[in-house]
């Protein structure tokens, strides 16, 4: 999958940066493992779907293990009414979000200049 990046965000696992996760345009997504982090010896996956390698994961809308860290039901409606997020919008969902996730997963945005 190609086109430009619309939004960007910095994956950390356990506080420490492993990877980089962009939204591109049309809504897919495309994660990528941090050379740095896969030369470190005690590197591993966020995710046991998304084993440690070079090449990016891709999908046409949020990669499922992002999607899964998104809130549901009840708190997922609250969460749309109060960070004022369109219901369509899964990525900044996961930005407005994740930066402060359950687990050792978090999801700092980067800030584009505009």
């Amino acid at each position: 999958m190609t086109g430009p990046v619309t939004r960007t965000a910095i994956v950390r696992l356990s506080g420490e940066r492993c990877g980089v996760l962009e939204e591109l345009s049309g809504g897919a997504t495309r994660f990528r493992y941090d050379a740095e982090w896969l030369d470190a010896r005690d590197a591993r996956p966020v995710s046991l779907t998304m084993p440690l390698q070079p090449e990016p994961y891709e999908a046409r809308s949020l990669l499922p293990f992002f999607s899964n860290l998104l809130p549901e039901g009840w708190l997922l409606d609250v969460s749309l009414a109060r960070l004022k997020v369109a219901r369509d919008d899964a990525f900044g969902l996961l930005l407005a979000t994740c930066r402060d996730c359950m687990g050792e997963v978090e999801i700092e945005p980067v800030e584009t200049a505009s």
